[in-house]
């Protein structure tokens, strides 16, 4: 899926929350909502490490006090790296000469919280954490036949972002955040291992 296909999802998001109540001045009260592109940089390792923008992240919470939010999140990323022909030894005495793709596919889900400040400016600064699970498909795609590996892990992931609203009294704007993600996911394809799953990246998008 191309990176356009993202920014058309960003927009027609926001777009369609924009006219849903268009005289209130925030969509649900005492909440937030992100939706968010995501560009994704793998650490460390070295199975599927290119950094990519197949991503995008949703999250949204409840401001439990006026600075301290808790809420859901779920977000997605795809990573890719093209590898060239080479032999692989599979043991017992086979062997493969290929051309592969690999791909990492994360896909983590929990809870999220936040410390936010200056809240009645345009610029809304915060500090944030989730926690929770990690799905992950680690793949070699080769020829028409792709080997594959499923993993659970446990995820973690602090964040500093900002949220950027032209009226601060009607809270639709934009959303920026840098992250990093750890996640304990390992498994093996072929004769490459995976153990752990560390990222950074930037997340932009819409706030409400």
């Amino acid at each position: 899926m191309k990176k356009s296909t993202y920014i058309r999802t960003i927009a027609l998001a926001a777009a369609v929350l924009a006219f849903v109540r268009p005289a209130q001045a925030q969509l649900f009260p005492n909440s937030y909502i992100n939706i968010d592109w995501q560009v994704n940089v793998p650490l460390g390792g070295d199975f599927a490490q290119k950094a990519s923008g197949w991503g995008m992240n949703f999250e949204g919470g409840y401001f439990v006090t006026p600075e301290i939010a808790v809420g859901p999140f779920i977000s997605y990323q795809t990573n890719l790296e093209s590898i060239s022909r080479r032999t692989l030894d599979l043991g017992s005495g086979s062997a493969l000469t290929t051309n592969q793709k690999h791909a990492t596919f994360q896909l983590p889900f929990g809870v999220t919280g936040r410390y936010n400040w200056l809240k009645d400016s345009i610029f809304q600064p915060y500090a944030g954490l989730k926690l929770g699970a990690c799905w992950a498909e680690f793949s070699s795609y080769y020829y028409v036949v792709k080997q594959y590996t499923d993993t659970w892990g446990f995820y973690l992931s602090p964040e500093v972002g900002v949220s950027i609203f032209p009226r601060p009294d009607y809270r639709l704007g934009f959303h920026v955040a840098l992250y990093y993600s750890y996640a304990t996911n390992s498994g093996d394809v072929l004769t490459y291992s995976v153990n752990n799953l560390n990222n950074f990246g930037i997340r932009v998008g819409v706030s409400f």
